[in-house]
């Protein structure tokens, strides 16, 4: 078994470790869009209107909650100084956290998008074009969320930081994702924002575990 392999499963099985994995961010995902209903009031044709895009919003900021802990337990244990002294390089690492972190949240969310879309009123033909840019959307949003959990290694507000840090940089994907779902229930060209999203999402998978690793090694430095 490769290398990559070896840490994408050990990965893999910290996100799911100490009661983790997806069940905070699907909890924190339908509590929100239990709320929409209250603010909006009881019209079903405003709700429909509103829900794919506030669905989209509240699944990347869901995405947040468990990004605290990619860097964390390895920063505190001492596992980020074995694994940045072994011979794979701390690149690998970052992008195999990244990985796992994509498969144990993003997916999750992006699988139950659809149901809370349905049930807060939108046609059910919304679902596949939601769960495309859910899983194609999540990728950004695990890769951006890396880098500020690394930059955020040993701060005491680590949660506050890492929001600082990577919401600004959620914004294009939250667009992209958001025109695409529009576009796509009006009938209008929805494969052009569908594209943007995917090319944002290709960027950061390339580019952010190098910044990952480097902040990870300015930590433990």
């Amino acid at each position: 078994m490769s290398g990559l392999a070896l840490i994408f499963r050990r990965e893999l099985a910290l996100s799911w470790a100490g009661g983790g994995g997806p069940f905070l961010a699907l909890g924190f995902y339908i509590a929100m869009a239990s709320l929409l209903p209250l603010a909006l009031g009881a019209d079903p044709a405003r709700m429909a209107s509103v829900a794919p895009g506030f669905a989209w919003l509240v699944l990347a900021l869901a995405s947040l909650l468990s990004l605290e802990r990619m860097f964390e337990r390895d920063f505190e244990d001492g596992a980020l100084d074995l694994i940045a002294l072994g011979p794979a390089p701390l690149e690998m690492t970052a992008l195999a956290k990244g990985l796992a972190q994509w498969i144990a949240i993003a997916a999750p969310l992006a699988l139950l998008a659809p149901l809370i879309v349905t049930a807060l009123g939108a046609p059910m033909r919304l679902a596949p074009i939601v769960v495309i840019c859910g899983l194609v959307g999540g990728l950004s949003f695990c890769f951006l969320g890396g880098v500020g959990a690394a930059l955020s290694l040993g701060s005491r507000r680590g949660g506050v930081l890492i929001a600082l840090i990577v919401l600004p940089l959620f914004t294009p994907p939250v667009i992209f994702g958001a025109g695409a779902i529009e576009a796509f229930g009006v009938g209008l060209d929805w494969r052009t924002p569908l594209l943007l999203l995917s090319a944002y999402s290709l960027a950061a998978v390339a580019l952010c575990p190098f910044a990952m690793a480097a902040a990870a090694r300015n930590a433990i430095s």
